[in-house]
């Protein structure tokens, strides 16, 4: 695989003159008012301008990018700034295993049914429709029009008068001129639509992957090498380091391995290799405005392109002489496609090139 040559963006901005015996200045990027104390001084002028554009109108967001590339995480980001009632998160994965949940209901199956009757056109019968999706969880076994019909219904549900960013479609080639009208088929014929375009290496995507772990109790992820929780214990016995979840009512449960990612990284290859195809198919597009960002810096850049604290750290694990657990922590270090030793950066960084890119494409 290769990468896409978006350049990289420069989030450096130098801040108020530090105080005497203070440091320069820095934002905690954990944390919600760190992020918008940050976001705020790096693009406060953008982000007043589309809440204020949100007011009055709204837009489509296509998100491109590769599988665990940040997608929804870098909506949410989005919307935590300009505003969670102006912004619909549209996950099509999450929309069909939702009408999978609902006619697990009679009421659910009936209001379904209905509205199916009432609104959907295809060659598919909606007793069909519902059937494809009782049978099929994911997406990508179910057709294209009731994957749109479901859609339509969401807005419907959720009101039109929020910008949507689309996380999922088009998942494949075939889909690809259904994204190109998906405006108009929506009922958003006024409105701008754009592709967010995300670069993420593959080594970081699959570091992602490998190091997950999952709280068993409130099913909370994390990551051991790249976002690790506040307390870390040691098994003894197995003689490994494991992450403690921060949840108090999960009372110290041990985070494990998430279920099925030994299985699903052997698949992974096939799965980047066509999301990058049906990207570099976008890219090729005219007439639709193009937001470029991309989740990495090289080394050799990073002192003049970005601040220390927006490279994503990585941490490791010892025991002091007390056998007591010393969590060491340092900037991540990896190589992009193209074997360049890079950073990777916190989500903040790169939703804050979408802000400032979307605020052009919007033209304020």
């Amino acid at each position: 695989m290769a990468s896409f040559g978006f350049p990289v963006f420069k989030t450096k901005k130098a801040g108020p003159k530090p105080s005497v015996g203070q440091g320069a200045q820095k934002f905690n990027l954990e944390d919600p008012k760190g992020r918008r104390e940050y976001f705020q001084f790096k693009a406060g002028k953008e982000i007043k301008d589309i809440r204020n554009y949100l007011k009055r109108g709204t837009f489509v967001a296509f998100m491109m990018g590769k599988k665990n590339s940040g997608k929804g995480t870098y909506t949410k980001l989005f919307a935590e700034q300009v505003g969670f009632d102006k912004v619909l998160h549209l996950s099509i994965g999450d929309v069909v295993r939702s009408a999978h949940k609902e006619i697990a209901t009679s009421k659910g199956r009936k209001a379904l049914t209905k509205w199916l009757k009432e609104n959907f056109r295809s060659f598919m019968p909606p007793a069909e429709a519902i059937a494809a999706i009782e049978g099929r969880s994911t997406s990508s076994l179910v057709t294209t029009e009731l994957i749109l019909a479901l859609v339509e219904r969401t807005i419907d549900a959720e009101g039109k008068k929020k910008a949507v960013f689309v996380d999922g479609f088009p998942r494949g080639l075939d889909q690809v001129s259904y994204a190109l009208y998906f405006r108009h088929i929506m009922g958003y014929r006024d409105d701008p639509d754009f592709f967010v375009f995300i670069d993420v290496p593959t080594s970081i995507i699959t570091a992602r992957q490998a190091d997950r772990v999952v709280c068993p109790v409130c099913c909370v992820p994390r990551n051991y090498k790249l976002l690790c929780t506040k307390e870390v214990g040691w098994d003894a016995k197995q003689k490994e380091f494991y992450l403690i979840c921060d949840n108090p009512a999960c009372k110290g449960a041990r985070m494990t391995r998430k279920e099925g990612d030994s299985l699903a990284a052997k698949d992974l290859k096939a799965r980047l290799l066509v999301d990058e195809q049906i990207m570099r198919q976008l890219l090729a597009l005219d007439g639709i405005p193009k937001v470029c960002i991309r989740n990495s810096v090289p080394v050799r850049e990073a002192k003049s392109k970005v601040d220390e604290y927006e490279i994503t750290p990585s941490y490791d694990y010892s025991l002091d002489k007390d056998g007591e657990v010393v969590v060491s922590e340092f900037p991540w270090t990896t190589k992009d496609d193209e074997g360049v030793e890079s950073y990777s950066l916190l989500p903040a960084a790169p939703v804050l090139a979408m802000v400032k890119q979307i605020h052009k494409v919007l033209g304020l």
